[in-house]
């Protein structure tokens, strides 16, 4: 049957059927890596930002372009983990720009809403690089103009802007000769294909069964049922169901919307603002109703405020359920609620402070002993997602929060988070290693300027090398250099530098490529599968090789990294 437009209802299944393939298909991107580490890779990380948006449409109650947009682009967003799942949730924020206030999209729509997403991702990122996701995305536009019409027919039109989407894909080995030396072509731009791809099987009937149910959040259906599994809630993370109307006393522009909008989901979550004629209708769940209420003032009265405490009936869910089971089993029931903890008073403002990512126990107390507020867990082996980065804002109470990503893959993700937060100013200091973010705290000077400090770091930054030794988990070919599972590496800040069977010896043949003449110090973190005794012995034969710098050695406790070495 000819299709020539969609609703939000097919949209949605067809966004939750490209997110089932691709969650289907991400081991077999992940192979398509050129480096061979043992990390958390482009198929996971994008796997993880589209069911960040996959759980959020499975919660709308209401179903059309606009609440859809939201779901999916808030989702994606707030979920975006590593350069590929950033880059990502960008393309779904233009699209989902272009299509909110339709009713329906025809291949016209479809086309403009295609140029959008691409010109958001390029935007994004800093220095686009072609032969990646985004030259795969901008082809895709591109046929979507070439063939867009007001009466074209939409199953032959998305076939054909997936056929040429895999030719654009297959060309890639030749726009980035990295791609070609290891013989795969790259793995974003196929992670965005079997998106597409699903999602057009969707709309032609290849795909058996509901989305939905495909991709249905853990729990939701036991909760359905009735069973315990309902009363086995999490913490809640916003305490308070926030609701009230602005009565506006001047004009509420879609810009002011979407400011209150950002604004509404730096603090909390459940965000709903509507504009009808003279007035907003508000509801969020946020932890201090007395932000959201504060900022509404400023567009006009309030009225119909309405606060519950979400925890209190929460609890009181948790005791009837817990009760029901009891009267079951005969046992009496509780008489009330056991009280809530006390929480922890927040710390009073300060003019700066601090977050890091990190990973292992030893790193962790150095960032600490460096006046780290907050540490988010992950790194090489878990890109945190912008969701994480907006969590440790939220839990520093600063007046300029400096974020040390210390990782290349986190850089984009910690961007993300900066623009998505207004009542705090964000530096993102682009530190690519962890000796990088040692580097920048210790050069960090409190009677300077945010962006004198930040230029400062940066520069500081500029004369850290970095080398780190692992192991390969593919046969691959990457710098000139046959790899094979098993080999021990060591990966230096812009190749691979030395392969080998022997962990210290692989370790030695890569510092002799970072120290020079001007070297002073070298720095050696070993990981938790590397013990003391050996860490020891290969600090004492770089102090004996390299007698003229100052060699220290700390327990950094990193998993899959036998080693950091730093060279400064």
């Amino acid at each position: 049957m000819a299709v020539y437009s969609i609703d939000a209802n097919q949209l949605m299944q067809m966004f939750l059927a490209g997110a089932a393939n691709l969650e289907a298909k991400k081991e077999w991107i992940n192979e398509l890596n050129v480096f061979p580490v043992p990390d958390g890779d482009t198929g996971t990380n994008m796997t993880m930002t589209i069911m960040s948006a996959s759980r959020e449409v499975q919660k709308l109650s209401e179903i059309n372009m606009a609440t859809l947009a939201k779901a999916i682009s808030s989702g994606s967003l707030r979920g975006a983990r590593g350069n590929s799942g950033v880059i990502l949730s960008q393309l779904f924020r233009g699209f989902c720009k272009y299509i909110s206030d339709k009713e329906t999209l025809n291949a016209e729509d479809l086309s403009a809403a295609f140029t959008r997403a691409s010109e958001t991702a390029y935007k994004a990122v800093m220095k686009p690089k072609e032969g990646t996701i985004l030259t795969v995305a901008r082809g895709m536009t591109e046929k979507a103009k070439e063939l867009a019409g007001p009466d074209v027919e939409l199953c032959e039109y998305l076939e054909a802007i997936v056929a040429y989407g895999d030719e654009v894909l297959a060309k890639t080995p030749e726009m980035l000769p990295v791609l070609k030396q290891a013989g795969v072509v790259d793995s974003g731009g196929q992670g965005l294909m079997q998106v597409i791809k699903g999602a057009v099987d969707e709309l032609l009937g290849r795909v058996g069964g509901d989305a939905c149910e495909r991709t249905a959040v853990p729990g939701e259906e036991e909760k359905a049922a009735g069973t315990g599994a309902a009363f086995d809630e999490g913490e809640i993370k916003y305490g308070y169901c926030t609701e009230f109307i602005i009565v506006l006393e001047k004009p509420f522009p879609d810009a002011d919307e979407l400011e209150m909008k950002a604004y509404l989901e730096s603090i909390g979550d459940s965000v709903v603002v509507v504009a009808m004629d003279d007035m907003v209708k508000v509801h969020v769940h946020t932890n201090d109703p007395g932000l959201a209420l504060t900022k509404a003032l400023t567009y006009g009265a309030l009225s119909r405020i309405k606060i519950d405490n979400m925890r209190e009936e929460h609890n009181e869910r948790l005791l009837a359920g817990e009760n029901a089971k009891n009267a079951e089993a005969g046992a009496p029931a509780e008489a009330e609620p056991a009280a809530e903890p006390v929480k922890k008073p927040l710390e009073e403002a300060k003019p700066y402070g601090f977050i890091a990512v990190s990973i292992g126990e030893g790193i962790n107390k150095i960032f600490q002993g460096l006046n780290v507020d907050y540490l988010i867990e992950g790194g090489q082996t878990m890109n945190p997602s912008t969701e994480d980065m907006l969590n440790a804002i939220d839990q520093v109470n600063a007046e300029t929060i400096y974020i040390l990503p210390n990782n290349s893959n986190i850089i984009l993700a910690a961007d993300q988070a900066m623009h998505m937060t207004e009542d705090k100013r964000i530096v993102v200091v682009p530190s690519r290693t962890i000796p990088q973010g040692v580097t920048a705290l210790i050069t960090f000077q409190p009677e300077m300027s945010p962006d004198e400090n930040l230029e400062a770091m940066k520069e500081a930054m500029k004369h850290v090398k970095t080398g780190q030794v692992t192991y390969a988990v593919r046969n691959t070919c990457v710098d000139d250099q046959e790899i094979h599972e098993g080999d021990i590496m060591g990966i230096g800040d812009h190749s691979i530098l030395a392969v080998g069977s022997s962990i210290p010896d692989v370790a030695l043949c890569m510092l002799d490529k970072l120290v020079d003449e001007d070297s002073e110090l070298i720095s050696i973190y070993y990981g938790c599968d590397t013990s003391e005794e050996d860490a020891q012995a290969l600090a004492d034969q770089i102090s004996e090789k390299y007698s003229d710098q100052d060699v220290e050695l700390y327990p950094g406790g990193q998993p899959i990294y036998y080693y950091f070495l730093s060279v400064e």
